[in-house]
C-alpha cells in the first residue's frame, strides 16, 4: 500500500511519486531514484539488537548485518546531493556498545562525518547545577528510558545521530534550532548572538512522548528529532527528504509539519499502513491550523 500523494509529482524522471511511503526494500527502492535527487536523508535503521519487528529479523550475524548497512550507505550516498545532509540515528545496547560505532565505520566508507549529535532521551540534573535564576529547587529527572536490570551495565539514556555529508562542507542553519541565551549580556558580547539565540550544540534533549498503550513499532523515534534535523540543514534548501527505512512514518510526519516533500521505503505493509494514518492525521492537523514553524 502506498500513501496517496497529497501533492502531485515524481522525483526527477523516476516513477516513484513524491509524498509516498512505498512498501519496498530500501536498496531496491533507492536504486530507482536518480543520483543526487534528495537533499536530506533522516533515518534510523535496525540496530541488530534483537528487537521484535513484525517482519524484519533483527538478530542477523554481525558481518551480514554490517554488509547490509554498507550497501544501504552506498545507495544513500548516490542519491544524496553534493551539499546534502544525512542524519543517521543509531543506538545499541548496554551489553554491546560497539554496534553504533560499527555502523559508523560502514558509513565512513561513503561519507564524511561532519557532526556527531547526541540525542538524550532522559537526563537527571541536580538542582544546584541548574542555577538559581531558573528557580529550580529540587533535582530534575526528565524523560524516559528502558532500565537495565544488571549489576554491570548502566541504563542507556542517549543515542547517536551521525550527521554525514558527501564532502564535509555542507552549510547549516544552526540558529534554526538555536536556544535563547540565559545570560542576555551575551547577545551584545557575541556577533553570533544577534536575535538572542545561540548555537544549540551537539547535545539534543528530546524525550519520548508518554503513551499509555503499547507501541506498534519497537523503535519509534519522536517526530521532533527529524524536524530538528530538517531545520538544522536549512529548510529553505530542502526540496525532498528521504527515509529509506521509514517504519511507522515519524520522518514523513515531520516533513508534513515542516512543509517539505518526502519519499520513504518500508518492507512491512502493516507499518506502511500506520505511516499512512499518521500522515493523514498530520495533514488534518495542519488544516486545523496546527502546522509547526
Amino acid at each position: 500500500m502506498d500513501i496517496e500523494a497529497h501533492r502531485p509529482g515524481t522525483l526527477g524522471d523516476g516513477e516513484i511519486p513524491l509524498d509516498t511511503v512505498v512498501n519496498m526494500d530500501c536498496i531496491e527502492g533507492m536504486a530507482a531514484l536518480p543520483a543526487g535527487s534528495v537533499d536530506v536523508i533522516v533515518t534510523s535503521p535496525p540496530y541488530n539488537i534483537g528487537k521484535e519487528y513484525a517482519t524484519y529479523n533483527d538478530s542477523r550475524p554481525r558481518r551480514e548485518f554490517l554488509a547490509w548497512i554498507g550497501a544501504v550507505m552506498a545507495e544513500c550516498r548516490r542519491v544524496l546531493r553534493d551539499d546534502g545532509s544525512m542524519f543517521l540515528n543509531v543506538g545499541g545496547k548496554p551489553s554491546d556498545p560497539w554496534i553504533p560505532l560499527d555502523i559508523a565505520m560502514e558509513a565512513r566508507e561513503h561519507f564524511h562525518m561532519q557532526n556527531v549529535i547526541h540525542w538524550v532521551k532522559s537526563i537527571a540534573i541536580p538542582a544546584d547545577s541548574v542555577g538559581k535564576a531558573c528557580g529550580v529547587e529540587d533535582d530534575l529527572a526528565v524523560g524516559h528510558y528502558k532500565p537495565v536490570n544488571s549489576e554491570r551495565y548502566l541504563s542507556s539514556c542517549q543515542e547517536y545521530v551521525f550527521h554525514l555529508t558527501r564532502k564535509g562542507t555542507t552549510p547549516l542553519d544552526k540558529l534554526a534550532v538555536g536556544v535563547e541565551y540565559q545570560d542576555k549580556s551575551n547577545i551584545r558580547r557575541w556577533k553570533s548572538g544577534e536575535g538572542g539565540l545561540r548555537d544549540r550544540g551537539n547535545v539534543w534533549f528530546i524525550p519520548y512522548e508518554t503513551i499509555q498503550t503499547s507501541r506498534p513499532h519497537p523503535t519509534v523515534y519522536p517526530e521532533r528529532l527529524p524536524e530538528m534535523c530538517i531545520r538544522l540543514h536549512g529548510k529553505d534548501r530542502v526540496r525532498v527528504v528521504l527515509d529509506p527505512v521509514m517504519g511507522t512514518g515519524s520522518t514523513a510526519v515531520a516533513c508534513v509539519r515542516q512543509g517539505v516533500r518526502f519519499i520513504g521505503f518500508e518492507i512491512d505493509p502493516e507499518y506502511v499502513t500506520i505511516a499512512y494514518e499518521r500522515v493523514q492525521e498530520a495533514m488534518e492537523a495542519i488544516g486545523r491550523g496546527g502546522k509547526d514553524g
